[in-house]
């Protein structure tokens, strides 16, 4: 056998029986291995010595031989260097180490480790800082902006698609935001909580005042996109962030940090109408705003569920909490509420079948969620709070189809009081003629 460890290297002893061409009494060679203890069978010396000691690679050992390997047969004059001495230059395996020199490769990735790692190590905790890896929040808080924005647009007219994409990189970034303003107010909370113990606030990836100075960007960056609306849409949209600062403090307090949520994710469906139309409707967007409201409740008590064992340790409440083994029910009625509030906007607004339909297929969505909605379940929870970004989106293709619709709807109607009037002024026509043929 052959055996060998890390640090001392590996000797391996050689029968000269083993070489039909040496007839030296036996060789003793040193080969070490940067990463593994060695122990090979003793048959397989041959394969993996024999050809180096023929090809002149320096290993490192001591000849006990009385002469020259390369003379086939003979019996060479007795020489003590005849290896030479290169300590942990190459390894016995794997074999690929005998076929090439890696010691460019060893030096290059340092270099490209160098170049890319630290960039990516610095990086990476912001952007964890934000959530970017989970885009969800983005789209939840961006679904209110279209909604509005989309039921604002005029009769047969798509939604304007430059203040959807400005709303889309504001609810990006504002949700970036939120999330480093609950993640310093949360620090000594998330430590306390299985999932949210890696957060890079509380591992000390990233510290207090660098995340205040990060804070100080995005909302630089948020008023930047603000400012590309009228006046009337700023003053409105800076009088939310009262509502984003204080919200993190709500689960400290009350059992209703779901309802804050709420009033602050579905800003947007105030501010997309005063940003289309230079004001805001109230009667079609309170019901909007309202309706968004309990959707919120209902999917965020849903992600609650999650942590509702460790929060009950801590002392945070939440919805989850309160509703307790009575959420179903109680998500069941803010659903119901939220559907009717979403019929009362479509009333004012008077929108078309489309529109009705998606809230229908709202509706379906949301009772099969709740109803095989496991409570106890943390991945199930999970994956019922990310499904209602298809609410989003169903809901807001029903806005926009059925405003696009609004056009026939109104051509019909005029073309139906035309054919009408025509009718009726035939009609008088005739009769006046009848008269006159009569007096004459």
């Amino acid at each position: 056998m052959i055996r060998g460890a890390v640090s001392r290297g590996v000797t391996i002893v050689v029968p000269h029986q083993g070489w039909k061409w040496m007839k030296a009494a036996s060789i003793s060679v040193t080969v070490c291995h940067p990463k593994r203890n060695i122990c090979l069978p003793a048959n397989r010396c041959t394969k993996y010595v024999a050809p180096l000691l023929t090809s002149g690679w320096p290993l490192t050992g001591r000849s006990h031989t009385s002469g020259s390997i390369g003379n086939v047969g003979r019996r060479p004059a007795a020489h003590a260097n005849i290896l030479r001495t290169t300590p942990k230059t190459i390894g016995i395996l794997p074999a690929r180490g005998f076929a090439s020199d890696n010691s460019d490769k060893k030096n290059v990735l340092p270099e490209r480790t160098r170049i890319t790692r630290p960039w990516m190590d610095r990086i990476s905790p912001y952007a964890r800082l934000m959530r970017i890896d989970r885009p969800i929040g983005s789209w939840l808080l961006f679904w209110p902006c279209g909604w509005s924005i989309a039921l604002s647009a005029p009769a047969g007219y798509w939604p304007d698609p430059l203040l959807l994409g400005l709303f889309g990189v504001g609810a990006f970034i504002m949700r970036g935001a939120g999330c480093t303003i609950n993640d310093l107010w949360d620090r000594d909370i998330d430590a306390k909580v299985e999932r949210t113990r890696n957060r890079p606030l509380v591992s000390g990836e990233i510290a207090p005042f660098d995340a205040l100075v990060f804070l100080s960007g995005q909302l630089g960056l948020g008023l930047l996109v603000l400012l590309q609306l009228n006046w009337y849409s700023i003053l409105l949209g800076a009088s939310s962030l009262g509502l984003v600062i204080v919200y993190p403090l709500m689960k400290r307090i009350t059992y209703w940090p779901q309802l804050m949520l709420g009033a602050t994710f579905n800003w947007g469906a105030l501010l997309g109408w005063s940003a289309t139309q230079g004001s805001v409707e109230w009667a079609a967007c309170l019901p909007l705003y309202a309706a968004g409201v309990c959707w919120t409740i209902v999917y965020d008590t849903i992600y609650a569920h999650q942590d509702k064992v460790d929060d009950v340790l801590i002392g945070i409440k939440s919805t989850a909490l309160r509703f307790g083994d009575n959420t179903k029910l109680w998500l069941t009625g803010f659903t119901a509420t939220m559907l009717g509030n979403l019929i009362t906007a479509g009333l004012v607004c008077d929108q078309t079948w489309p529109y009705y339909t998606s809230i229908g297929l709202i509706a379906a969505h949301l009772t099969h969620q709740i109803h095989s909605l496991n409570i106890h379940n943390p991945t199930d929870c999970a994956t019922k709070f990310i499904s209602n970004h298809q609410v989003g989106l169903i809901l807001f293709l029903g806005i926009v189809f059925g405003t696009l619709y609004k056009q026939n709807s109104d051509e019909r109607a005029k073309a139906s009081i035309s054919n009408n009037s025509t009718s009726g002024g035939g009609q008088l026509s005739a009769a006046v003629a009848g008269a006159r043929n009569i007096a004459v």
